[in-house]
């Protein structure tokens, strides 16, 4: 026998962590986000070791998809436009981020969310 029957598997990343996400998606699509805590390579980007340092607290994107891990955890990548990275866009839970903006933007295109991204952009110069 391989595993003995008694022994109490433990999933780390399903255990813990689903409970945390709404029922409902809490972000939207082109919503400007603000990072609420460092996040580090947990093994899922292959071209740093794990723990690294990807994006620090405070950074901010915008929401460019949404997916499903293992069908339980809401995952949102996330654009940090010119942040200075190597790698730019990351995936982020939901309590890692603090909405900046409305979402109001659900149903616009993607030239449309660039457009409104550039402007604040330019404003913020």
């Amino acid at each position: 026998m391989v595993v003995d029957p008694n022994t109490k598997l433990y999933d780390s990343v399903t255990a813990t962590r689903s409970g945390r996400d709404e029922d409902e998606p809490k972000f939207k699509l082109g919503q400007k986000v603000e990072l609420l805590e460092n996040v580090v390579n947990d093994g899922t980007y292959p071209h740093s070791k794990i723990g690294e340092l990807m994006m620090e607290k405070g950074s901010t994107g915008y929401i460019k998809d949404m997916g499903d891990f293992l069908q339980v955890i809401r995952v949102y990548e996330v654009h940090f436009f010119g942040c200075g990275k190597e790698v730019e866009i990351i995936g982020c839970r939901e309590h890692e981020l603090k909405a900046l903006e409305d979402g109001d933007l659900a149903d616009a295109t993607e030239g449309e969310l660039f457009k409104k991204i550039i402007e604040q952009k330019r404003k913020n110069k």
